[in-house]
């Protein structure tokens, strides 16, 4: 069943959430200028129409661990099983089929190069009916991680959105070590950035004013950031699919920087194998393909330095930042 249109308001809470994904809800209706009543009430329906969750995130980058995107080719007898397996593992974040069901798209970050291995080397090679597995090492993000999609919706007003942002000290050299109640802290926000300081208490077993300290280290710091999960045809978006670019090397980051501008694009990022610039991208409303034609010839093909593009149709999301097989 079809969920209903978001409005402004529902679009600005959604913007400010991205913003900032444990601002109190008095402070978000003090900046949108509602009631706490209608902001809480609100945010109680997305939940309910839009799946909406706030999920804690670390930038693995400043953590000293990298980020991949893998791609799987098994046969369509497989393919969700698979699909379902990976999303289960929680070093898994967005996961889709794609290309008609014959392909498996996986973004993981796994904790060490030896649990990748395992996967790459032991478990999927193990497993007959993949046809093939390509691992690519994201090298650097140009639009995604803390800028998120929501951002370009431009729902708030600029001095609302800087009345949200919080500051961040000087950038930190990397890699950070994490302590033992940093990492039960964020296991907690993983599963609700929203968990009150009562709550977090309560499932780490650290005081209230040690919860307080440590994750305003994580997030000035920069290493603990929060996202906004949401079912995609909620906001009205057509046609997603996945684009892999070869872009000439001089040419790469500013066709990086180019992309990330285009408000079709949810991610993008320059990774190592061939295709060198990858991104996932949603035409705004149509459900036709005549949209992703117009923006693969007109707005890609105009990029300075692409040399190929390889398209692929997502046809299921399986898991965005959680799992949630009952959705």
């Amino acid at each position: 069943m079809q969920s209903p249109s978001p409005d402004a308001l529902d679009l600005k809470l959604l913007h400010a959430l991205q913003v900032d994904g444990r601002a109190p809800f008095s402070r978000i209706a003090e900046i949108l200028g509602v009631s706490d009543q209608t902001i809480a009430r609100r945010f109680r329906k997305l939940r309910t129409t839009a799946g909406l969750r706030i999920v804690g995130m670390t930038d693995e980058n400043l953590l000293g661990r990298q980020s991949w995107i893998v791609r799987l080719r098994c046969t369509p007898d497989v393919a969700e099983q698979l699909a379902n397996a990976l999303a289960r593992r929680p070093d898994t974040s967005h996961i889709d089929l794609i290309s008609g069901g014959t392909e498996v798209l996986c973004a993981m970050k796994p904790r060490s190069r030896q649990a990748l291995d395992e996967l790459l080397f032991d478990r999927l090679q193990r497993t007959p009916q993949v046809i093939s597995v390509s691992a690519h090492c994201l090298l650097h993000t140009f639009c995604g991680g803390p800028l998120g999609w929501l951002d370009k919706t431009r729902a708030l007003e600029p001095d609302q959105e800087a009345a949200l942002r919080l500051p961040y000290s000087e950038p930190v050299a990397a890699p950070i070590a994490l302590e033992g109640a940093d990492e039960a802290l964020l296991a907690v926000l993983r599963r609700d950035g929203r968990a009150t300081f009562s709550e977090l208490q309560t499932s780490t077993g650290q005081s209230e004013s040690a919860v307080k300290r440590r994750l305003e280290r994580l997030r000035s710091t920069g290493i603990l950031y929060f996202k906004v999960q949401h079912d995609r045809e909620f906001l009205g978006h057509g046609i997603s699919a996945m684009l892999w670019l070869t872009v000439a090397p001089s040419a790469l980051d500013a066709a990086g920087r180019k992309l990330a501008e285009h408000p079709e694009v949810r991610f993008a990022g320059a990774t190592t194998g061939q295709a060198n610039l990858v991104a996932t991208v949603a035409t705004v409303a149509s459900p036709s393909t005549g949209e992703l034609y117009t923006y693969l010839s007109e707005k890609v093909g105009g990029l300075d330095g692409v040399q190929a593009v390889e398209t692929a149709l997502t046809l299921r999301h399986v898991k965005q930042l959680t799992y949630e097989p009952s959705r």
